[in-house]
């Protein structure tokens, strides 16, 4: 039986059928979460809006919506669904590229101090305006600088004493991680402004709540750009998952190739991080459930990893937008409530390990 499962996996027809299928889930996925709110809209009227702001396709659509849809639709729901869409894309690409860095089906922005390194950045230049002769790009730089210390300094203490294993990697992040997160809340406590406190508080949990058109341009070219260039490295990225000594006989420079994934992982990961506040558990569950349904070729996983959280995310706002109505929760206490149960799921799967296949 797991034999015919691999012979599944690896056929191309497979994969093509996958992609489509996800694609279509991402597309009734996107139109559907615009659908849902307190105004409901039908699906004609959103997309018929929305090719109504393409040039040259706008001017032979007759404008038959009011303008309050419009506004609804193209100003505050459509961007909101993009930016969780472009969130989850690039949560799911940065966590099967930290797992194939360190080898561990267990590592994630999170784990490594990724995240908590561009919290800190963030937190800074909300409430202390540092980075702020960046000015609109204050916030982004401020993360990805957050996060590429805190990388940075993970994989320099994973080195200490000559020894670098797997094991000690994921202490130091661990480390790194727990006084990253302790300096935030540091900074939190000495702020001088209650309206700002509450808002880092409730940014740091996750929320697309400020989406606006503005906003997407700098993540939606990062995620992309961090995309291609992660697909074209899919056989490196398959090499260094055989250990790094493989992957030296395969002809991949495992140094300079390390040193590309640390910037790639911080850039999207301060990136999104500086958009969205910390979303947990994107990054580490995608990565296994698209292993599981296309195998561990990185040709597969990158864009599959892609779409699957592209659309797992647009719906955990849509629950975090309407369980409380008109109250909104952080996105980021239900992907944490999806986590978990999924976790154990996967504890009690006997036939799982790290890539999917095999005892």
């Amino acid at each position: 039986m797991k034999i015919a499962k691999r012979d599944i996996r690896s056929f191309r027809g497979w994969f093509a059928s996958v992609l489509f299928v996800l694609i279509l889930v991402l597309i009734a996925s996107a139109t559907l979460a615009v659908m849902l709110g307190s105004v409901s809209i039908r699906p004609g009227t959103i997309w018929k809006i929305a090719f109504s702001h393409i040039p040259l396709i706008g001017e032979w659509i007759q404008a038959d919506w009011s303008k309050s849809e419009e506004t609804i639709i193209w100003q505050i729901r459509f961007p909101r669904v993009l930016l969780a869409a472009i969130v989850g894309a690039g949560l799911s690409v940065v966590g099967v590229t930290i797992q194939a860095l360190v080898r561990n089906s267990l590592a994630d922005p999170y784990l490594l101090g990724v995240s908590s390194g561009a919290s800190v950045g963030a937190t800074l230049t909300i409430l202390f305006g540092a980075f702020s002769l960046y000015g609109q790009y204050s916030l982004t730089i401020g993360a990805f600088t957050g996060s590429l210390l805190a990388i940075v300094l993970v994989f320099a203490l994973s080195r200490l004493g000559g020894q670098n294993s797997t094991v000690r990697l994921l202490m130091s992040g661990i480390a790194v991680s727990a006084v990253l997160s302790a300096i935030t809340s540091l900074i939190i406590f000495s702020a001088p402004n209650e309206h700002g406190i509450r808002t880092v508080l409730f940014w740091m949990q996750g929320s697309l709540a400020g989406a606006k058109w503005e906003y997407l341009t700098i993540p939606g070219v990062v995620v992309v750009a961090g995309m291609f260039v992660l697909m074209t490295y899919n056989r490196s990225l398959n090499a260094i998952m055989m250990g790094e000594e493989t992957a030296r006989t395969l002809g991949v420079n495992t140094e300079h190739f390390r040193k590309m994934l640390l910037v790639m992982t911080a850039l999207l990961t301060g990136v999104i991080v500086s958009i969205s506040g910390a979303i947990g558990f994107v990054g580490l569950m995608m990565p296994h459930i698209v292993r599981i349904i296309v195998g561990t070729d990185h040709r597969r996983v990158l864009p599959v990893s892609a779409l699957l959280g592209a659309s797992f995310l647009i719906w955990a706002d849509v629950v975090a937008r309407l369980a409380f109505a008109p109250e909104e929760l952080p996105i980021g206490i239900i992907t944490s409530l999806c986590g978990g149960p999924f976790f154990i799921w996967l504890m009690l799967r006997s036939s799982y390990s790290f890539g999917g296949g095999g005892r």
